[in-house]
């Protein structure tokens, strides 16, 4: 239900408290002292069958007995009164429920999924949402809400804390009190029977009170509305998320290699980074986000500038710069310049800049203004360790002196304890992001540096891939007969060919008989040759003695057969033997071995595998996990996450291999994904890969029924490709239309430049000078679930036209936009364009359509009438907001 209702939750006018309770200790009791305590200026209605006022207050015995109908409830009552609350809040009109009662399945005990199914079949027919239960409650400390049993009400700010513990939300308000950090909410999630995190993060990506969000993660539900609420949070504010639960331990069960390496936390690190959120490993990185994320600091790049008193600190932090993927900042002579001129003789004369440990205020100031003012660095680090020659708290005033002037980042560490607090708590009250070791003020720095690469990938334009057409009637042949047969991994040869059919270049392939068959087929083939054994049965043919390379004869390759038999009838006598594969000897003996593939993840659905192959492959442990659909930017991406990447870049005599075809088999297997719902896992062990371009050697699928929406498992919705389509204009001429792709960033730009300064300006109400590359990133790379924006092309392949249409979290309403190209107006583009969306927004459920258009605007206007759109109020005098209802019968 994403959003629906949440305003209940967070901006309530009535609160009901049942379960509320005076006896001392209890959460009854903390709960109410809470709400009563932090400031809300609605009527707060305690429930408690037995006492007459709570906490001084008229207390009520039954939700029937309330005198005004509660918005919002909050319920601590044993655990089988729940539902029967839930349904009677309901009926009275109640909206949302925080459940803090446990004992709703917790352990999958299957009395309390019993009683957790029944709640929220009661609150169902009201639209009532639940948080919880099991769960801390949560704080709004802006509109005077603290309905949780936490030990403090923080105060108001604009961070928000979204946690699956209660515990972890108790601790990261006792660390943020001390450091004077407040929260625009808090919200402890507990069961996530109803709302998740997917929710809260579409209702906190419009709250324009919440700078920043911050999640504690042990598990994510509905994995499709997480990974689009998720990217469209990020991409308005810095999101960071703590995932707890980094065992791999569940993949061991998995049938191939590639299911072996498909850890669920390399998936989550995965799906975090694809989404543009950041990701730390630790809690106290997570505390220490938040120091950094209160400080609203930004960074561009990698880049760091230390200046300390001490050079061994100096030393440190550079260590830590190395460790954790950083650059050391290369200070330009113009810089060393000015610090030479106003620094001890003895200083370091390069970065670090140790300006040596009698180094006062007045130092620290006039060696910060040179730094801060160098282009080469993205922030500046400030150490200081206490000397008894200087003082520690006038170096700190010092650098909040320096901060005043300038937008550079700075972060800082003051060493110590006794000597550091009052400097510590001094940057801190400024809003100077302070680290108790350079470690942790340089890891600190590295999670900016690496969220603003997460963005960057988000914004990136891929290269227009070379059209490819995959013969998808010939997989789906093999796979169907394979599932038809009863069986659930195809045969090496089965495999090969629907790898051929999306365009993946594979090794010929011989199937034999018996051994005198394989000697025929090796010396047709050509000598040298490699030979397998064909098995449905058997996995890893090498774990069984299965494969022999380099056979130089005939009567070697029948040799070879009869020992396969002997040594299958002693090793895996149940196996059935259906003969033998031939293949000649691939001539690459400066490929690189490469495992690419499929796994499945019981979160996130199919996952892309890429990393260093061969039989060693579980062992060198080289792998990087992808959430699919991929482009060329994001195969590259993953291909540049792997330690293979170093070796694929060429050293010695070896020269580099074809990325870009290793990048187009990652691009493949993502369409083999988005087509073929039956293939639950895929390995391709070993890809070669050198500078003449990539072979599949051995490959290996395992295929399941299938009977869902055809990419519904995905966590990204893929490319709908189904919508593509011919259409013949009002002058004959024709167009297809398409849904946009993010490589469409040119043909969108080249539409505008070669369209009236007028027509943009009514289409974005503004003039526009110039298309950034940002802004037009954002109108091709668009979340296909939430938003659609359908493309004409035109015979020459130019952009002619496009409409949009983006729906609300609910999906019940959406804003259209629509734009021809000005020498193409009075062809019927418009009309069409619009018609298809409306077509699109119906199919999808969509229930209103709407959209704002200047007044000015009359040839919009009169087409809107015309489709049947009706004109509602608008505050803007100069905007009329024009909408359809999609429901109604006999609308266009």
């Amino acid at each position: 239900m994403t959003i629906r209702n949440l305003d209940a939750l967070f901006a309530p006018k009535a609160i009901a408290l049942v379960g509320a309770s005076n006896e001392p200790g209890s959460v009854g009791d903390v709960l109410a002292r809470n709400l009563f305590g932090a400031g809300f200026h609605g009527p707060i209605m305690p429930v408690n069958p037995h006492a007459q006022a709570i906490h001084s207050t008229l207390n009520y015995p039954t939700v029937a007995d309330l005198p005004v109908d509660p918005d919002l409830a909050v319920i601590a009552t044993p655990p089988r009164a729940v539902p029967g609350l839930i349904g009677e809040l309901g009926r009275r009109g109640c909206r949302a429920a925080v459940v803090i009662t446990a004992g709703f399945g917790e352990g999958e005990r299957a009395e309390g999924k019993q009683l957790q199914q029944e709640m929220l079949d009661a609150a169902r027919p009201h639209l009532l949402r639940v948080v919880g239960p099991n769960c801390l409650g949560f704080i709004s400390p802006r509109v005077g809400i603290n309905a949780s049993f936490a030990h403090l009400t923080p105060p108001a700010g604009d961070l928000a804390f979204l946690t699956q513990s209660g515990a972890v939300a108790t601790a990261m308000l006792d660390w943020a009190a001390h450091r004077g950090i407040g929260f625009s909410h808090m919200v402890s999630l507990g069961g996530m029977s109803d709302v998740d995190f997917g929710d809260l993060l579409d209702y906190l990506a419009l709250d324009a009170r919440t700078r920043a969000i911050l999640l504690y993660v042990e598990a994510v539900t509905h994995a499709r509305k997480f990974m689009s609420a998720a990217r469209i949070a990020a991409r308005s504010k810095p999101v960071v998320v703590v995932k707890a639960g980094r065992s791999a331990a569940g993949a061991k069960a998995a049938l191939s290699h590639t299911g072996a390496l498909a850890g669920a936390d390399a998936v989550y690190d995965a799906a975090f980074r694809r989404v543009g959120v950041l990701r730390v490993h630790r809690l106290r990185e997570l505390f220490e986000a938040v120091a950094t994320l209160a400080a609203g600091l930004r960074v561009t790049g990698d880049r760091l500038a230390i200046l300390t008193n001490g050079g061994g600190i100096g030393v440190i932090a550079t260590d830590a710069v190395e460790e954790y993927g950083g650059d050391l900042a290369t200070l330009s002579p113009e810089t060393l310049a000015q610090l030479d001129a106003v620094l001890p003789h003895a200083w370091s004369r390069g970065n670090p800049v140790d300006i040596l440990g009698d180094a006062g205020g007045e130092r620290y100031a006039q060696a910060l203004a040179p730094i801060l003012a160098d282009r080469g660095c993205d922030a500046v680090l400030v150490l200081n360790c206490p000397t008894a020659v200087a003082d520690s708290i006038e170096a700190a005033r010092a650098v909040i002196g320096a901060a005043e002037g300038t937008r550079r980042p700075i972060l800082t560490s003051w060493l110590g304890d006794g000597a550091a607090t009052e400097s510590r708590r001094l940057l801190a009250a400024h809003r100077l992001p302070t680290y108790e070791t350079p470690d942790d003020a340089v890891r600190a720095f590295m999670h900016l540096a690496r969220y603003r690469q997460n963005q960057d990938l988000l914004m990136q334009t891929p290269p227009s891939a070379a059209e490819f057409t995959p013969d998808r009637a010939a997989a789906e042949t093999v796979i169907a007969r394979v599932l038809a047969e009863g069986r659930a991994v195809l045969t090496e040869p089965e495999a090969k060919a629907v790898l051929k059919a999306y365009g993946i270049p594979v090794l010929e392939t011989q199937v034999a008989a018996d051994p005198e068959d394989a000697a025929r087929r090796a010396a047709a083939i050509g000598l040298p040759v490699a030979l397998k054994i064909l098995s449905p049965d058997i996995t890893h043919k090498s774990d069984v003695g299965g494969v022999r390379l380099h056979l130089a004869s005939a009567e070697a390759v029948a040799q070879a057969a009869r020992d396969m038999q002997a040594s299958i009838a002693a090793r895996a006598p149940q196996a059935r033997l259906a003969g033998f594969i031939v293949q000649a000897m691939a001539a690459r003996p400066r490929a690189h071995e490469l495992i690419a593939g499929i796994a499945e993840d019981a979160a996130f659905g199919p996952v892309i595998l890429f990393g260093q192959g061969g039989t060693s492959v579980e062992v060198v442990g080289d792998r990087t996990i992808g959430l699919p659909p991929l482009n060329l930017v994001l195969a590259r991406d993953m291909i540049g996450h792997t330690r293979v990447a170093k070796l694929l870049a060429g050293y010695r005599d070896r020269p580099p291999a074809d990325l870009d075809a290793i990048a187009n088999i990652l691009v493949r297997l993502s369409q083999l994904l988005a087509e073929q719902d039956e293939v639950v896992e895929l390995d391709i062990n070993p890809l070669l890969a050198d500078e003449k371009g990539v072979l599949a050697l051995d490959a290996r699928i395992v295929v399941r029924a299938y009977d869902g929406a055809p990419g519904r498992r995905m966590a990204i919705r893929p490319y709908p490709s189904e919508l593509a389509h011919e259409i013949a204009l009002a002058d004959g001429s024709a167009a297809q239309v398409r849904a946009i792709r993010p490589e469409d960033e040119p043909l969108l730009l080249d539409m505008l430049a070669r369209s009236a300064a007028d027509d943009i300006r009514l289409r974005f109400f503004a003039p526009l000078k110039e298309i950034s590359h940002t802004f037009a990133a954002r109108l091709t790379q668009i979340d296909y679930d939430r938003e659609m924006a359908l493309v004409a092309i035109g015979t020459d392949g130019a952009m002619l036209g496009v409409v949009r249409l983006i729906a609300d979290p609910d999906g019940l309403a959406a804003e259209f936009a629509v734009f021809v190209r000005s020498d193409l107006k009075g062809r019927g583009l418009g009309w069409r364009l619009m018609t298809e969306i409306l077509d699109y927004a119906r199919a999808r459920g969509v229930r209103q359509v709407h959209g704002d258009v200047l007044r000015e605007n009359s040839t919009m206007l009169n087409m809107a009438a015309e489709l049947g759109f009706g004109v509602a109020p608008s505050p803007d005098p100069t905007v009329v907001r024009v909408e359809i209802d999609l429901a109604k019968p006999g609308r266009t």
